[in-house]
């Protein structure tokens, strides 16, 4: 297949780079997947400098659950008062349920606390296939838990909690903010989902038309859903689309990329959670490929970005007014 013409000359540059370096998925056992990722990537950074940057290990469902949490430096225009306390958004990362860690979406999670005004809170769940669907949505559901209990503790705004992710991690927040739904759990302000991974799909508009040659492959999402799901993809705590309904579901942002083999997918969730009364705020990056968030080096990046930072400050400022009217600080 060949790729498009049309293209940005960065997004060519890349996506050619992406095509020769990242590793065939379906040609490694997944350990070994994740030394070859791992030892790919850059050193980190520990940028952008955070006020509070903190590892930490809580009670998970299958035992000890990693987090990391990110509090930015506050001043009087960007992140609110010295008094109030900021929204919190627990992130699950990407990795097609099967690789990538707290380090891996260090950057992003620090520039988002940093550009949103959020304490974020990364969840290190549990990975396929040595731990088989719902085991890392259940590890976000405990994470979601603990960051209600303590999220005040790190100048958190119990009350203002969102779930996001990309990718994988964005069908983790989805599947999530049914499960506090479902369970009567910790409310849940907002979900944000990038380029999520909604359903099983592979004969969609967008599989069809990127599903070879723009770093994201359908060979490679099929072997990510026989890794994380393989006996059986009907519940809800799997694909969120098999809910018996989405009303009630906290707003929604829903970032989708053009090129990306899933984008199909999201773009029909964000629809079916309309009119399912849900408020959503939707946007295709055109001429994107899936991932691209999480390449700043990217010359497209750095405003993509800022749309969807401005995306998720709005969803959260709406959400600043309790039940009672009461506006939050």
């Amino acid at each position: 297949m060949s790729r498009r013409t049309d293209l940005h000359p960065d997004v060519e540059a890349m996506l050619t780079a992406l095509e020769a370096g990242f590793p065939d998925v379906t040609e490694h056992d997944p350990r070994v997947l994740r030394e070859i990722i791992v030892s790919r990537r850059a050193p980190l950074t520990r940028q952008p400098d955070m006020a509070i940057a903190r590892d930490l290990t809580i009670d998970g469902p299958g035992g000890d659950l990693a987090l990391r949490v990110y509090v930015p430096h506050r001043d009087s225009d960007g992140n609110g008062s010295s008094t109030g306390g900021l929204p919190a958004i627990v992130f699950a990362h990407g990795g097609g349920f099967v690789f990538c860690d707290l380090d891996s979406h260090d950057e992003f999670c620090r520039s988002m606390a940093a550009e949103v005004g959020a304490v974020v809170v990364a969840v290190d769940y549990r990975l396929a296939p040595e731990h088989r669907a719902p085991a890392a949505m259940e590890d976000v559901y405990r994470a979601l838990c603990w960051t209600a209990e303590n999220i005040a503790g790190f100048g958190g705004d119990s009350h203002r909690i969102a779930l996001a992710g990309d990718s994988a991690g964005g069908n983790l927040a989805a599947t999530t903010s049914l499960a506090a739904r479902d369970r009567n759990g910790p409310k849940v302000c907002a979900q944000v989902l990038l380029y999520p991974v909604i359903d099983d799909d592979f004969d969609t508009a967008s599989y069809r038309d990127y599903g070879v040659g723009y770093y994201n492959t359908t060979k490679a999402m099929r072997w990510y859903w026989e890794q994380y799901a393989p006996d059986g993809r009907r519940s809800a705590s799997v694909i969120p689309t098999n809910a018996d309904t989405l009303a009630g579901l906290p707003p929604a942002v829903v970032a989708t990329a053009e090129l990306d083999p899933p984008r199909s997918a999201g773009e029909e969730y964000a629809r079916l959670l309309e009119a399912a009364g849900v408020p959503v705020a939707a946007h295709r990056f055109d001429g994107l490929f899936h991932g691209f968030l999480t390449f700043p080096q990217l010359s497209l990046t750095p405003p993509a970005r800022e749309k969807v930072w401005q995306m998720i400050r709005d969803v959260l400022t709406a959400s600043a007014t309790d039940d009672d009217g009461r506006s939050a600080p």
